[in-house]
């Protein structure tokens, strides 16, 4: 760790690599000090770019600034409020260090903002999320409190990166020590006011009531001492199995790849948790930032996120009677059909998009939808009321729905999803890799439509061939081919030189290893006869 910190402030990043420019992938900017690709001249620059983007859009209320536990991330937000002190923007920051989850963050923009319509709020997390222990991250999320939409983005990285290619020379800074002690930075309580308002997102009472036993593990992340909290507020029966926080993460079981990554969804890197579901009627984890969740059940062991969504959906517009009766269900293009088919048996209407959450966050803000949700883990869903919650991701709300789920239903969630696959079809679900150089993968994000000419996938005739999400009509940055029990997704890495293939069956584990096996044909034709 301490030559992984030297290398943040030594490192000095060449803006004529490629894989050293600042880049906003669908969660910000990430990297790696070791590779040149997080160091604090990428975060100073950002940072301007920042304050010029606030400038620019006339942004002058405060911004809310919080970091998780990964090792850069406390030097990065050194670094950051170092320009934000010198640019004169009020900074809310946590008192005594403590680490602030990304939710906290929206729901604190979305607070201040409530009934403003000048001296709006904005914030940025210093986060890689779950990546593993050598990474560092950066997120933006403007005034809605969701992640930034590309238009804000690609501002943001275009100032920064000339900046970089101009050695910094424009950015503000004063030292640190100054910035902790500028007029302009002041301390906010981000847990006190995210656990206090809890009880307006989750039904305490019944989990109360139930007496169920919940455990949590924090996985070490920027959300440790808040289920404390939450257990102590709302009187539950929660125990949390580890608080430590170590920034190696050594106590973590490593991932499918013998990397370390504090990924709730994966069953190698949970297995600590996994481990407990005997010892609770519910248990959970959540990512370093805490906007991921996993879940653990005592009949079905950890839950694929795909089912727990699911599972939620179902749950969600069947006890929230004050949503609106319009209120639709968010999914992203390469989530499971199931969530389709549990939408038609409720009568909701689905709203596909894109891979990020940046595309739930306006309707979560007014409620056109109930519930947002990604195939990796991530959700938001609305407050009892109807009124907004977050309009990120929160790992956090999702885990404790698990226990109010249990509660009111007298099943846990396993229970439940098997329930559902009984009655509606019981899909199987993969992703793969597959390697693509940068001329494919450009050509893969900008395929049209009739460059797929095979007719049927799988055995099965092709229903459609999709490159814009039907429920926005936004570039979905790929290729999806669906047929009757069946489809698969195609879309480049931002960062590796492959693309991911997301499918899935109604038909069994078998027509769906055929499915991934032609749709890595379907997609080398197409990308054979796409023009350059």
């Amino acid at each position: 760790m301490p030559r992984l910190i030297a290398a943040y402030y030594a490192e000095r990043p060449d803006p004529s690599v490629p894989a050293q420019r600042v880049a906003f992938g669908t969660s910000g900017h990430r990297g790696s000090a070791f590779e040149g690709s997080f160091n604090e001249g990428h975060v100073l620059a950002i940072s301007q770019a920042i304050c010029a983007h606030r400038k620019r859009q006339g942004i002058d209320g405060p911004l809310f600034l919080g970091f998780d536990t990964h090792a850069l991330s406390a030097p990065a937000f050194a670094s950051t409020l170092a320009v934000l002190a010198a640019n004169g923007v009020d900074v809310m920051i946590a008192a005594g260090g403590e680490y602030t989850p990304t939710p906290a963050i929206s729901h604190a923009i979305l607070v201040h903002n409530r009934g403003r319509e000048s001296g709006l709020a904005d914030g940025i997390v210093i986060t890689p999320s779950h990546n593993p222990p050598d990474s560092g991250g950066v997120k933006y999320n403007p005034p809605n409190g969701g992640p930034a939409d590309t238009d804000i983005t690609r501002g943001i990285e275009a100032e920064a990166n000339r900046l970089l290619e101009g050695g910094l020379k424009g950015v503000r800074r004063i030292p640190v020590e100054h910035a902790h002690r500028a007029a302009s930075t002041h301390e906010h309580d981000f847990l006190d006011a995210y656990v206090a308002d809890l009880g307006s997102v989750i039904d305490f009472d019944a989990i109360r009531g139930s007496g169920i036993h919940m455990g949590v593990d924090p996985l070490g992340g920027a959300g440790v001492h808040y289920w404390a909290r939450i257990a102590e507020r709302y009187g539950i029966n929660l125990e949390i199995v580890s608080e430590e926080v170590d920034p190696t993460f050594r106590f973590m079981t490593v991932d499918w790849d013998g990397k370390i990554r504090m990924d709730p969804s994966s069953p190698h890197a949970m297995r600590r948790v996994i481990d407990l579901k005997g010892r609770f009627e519910i248990a959970c984890a959540c990512d370093t930032d805490h906007d991921r969740h996993g879940i653990v059940t005592r009949s079905a062991g950890l839950l694929p996120p795909n089912h727990y969504l699911a599972v939620v959906i179902d749950y969600l517009f069947q006890h929230r009677p004050e949503w609106r009766e319009g209120a639709a269900v968010g999914k992203t293009i390469v989530s499971s059909r199931m969530i389709d088919r549990v939408c038609a048996k409720l009568g909701r209407k689905l709203y596909e998009v894109p891979v990020g959450f940046k595309w739930f966050a306006d309707g979560l803000l007014d409620g056109s939808l109930g519930f947002g949700g990604e195939e990796s883990a991530g959700a938001s869903f609305l407050r009892l009321d109807g009124g907004v919650w977050t309009t990120d991701k929160d790992g956090i709300a999702p885990s404790l729905l698990a226990a109010e789920i249990t509660a009111r239903m007298g099943r846990d969630p396993g229970e439940i999803y098997g329930a559902l696959a009984r009655e509606l079809g019981e899909p199987a679900y993969d992703r793969v890799e597959a390697a693509a150089n940068a001329e494919e993968k450009s050509l893969l994000r900008n395929l049209s439509p009739r460059e797929v000419t095979q007719s049927d996938l799988a055995g099965e005739a092709i229903q459609a061939i999709l490159t814009h999400a039907p429920g926005n009509c936004a570039p979905i940055g790929g290729l999806k081919v669906s047929s009757e029990s069946g489809w698969f997704a195609a879309r480049p890495s931002g960062t590796e030189d492959i693309y991911k293939i997301y499918a899935e069956s109604f038909r069994g584990e078998e027509h769906l290893h055929q499915i991934i096996g032609e749709a890595q044909t379907i997609v080398s034709a197409a990308l054979a006869t796409a023009p350059e």
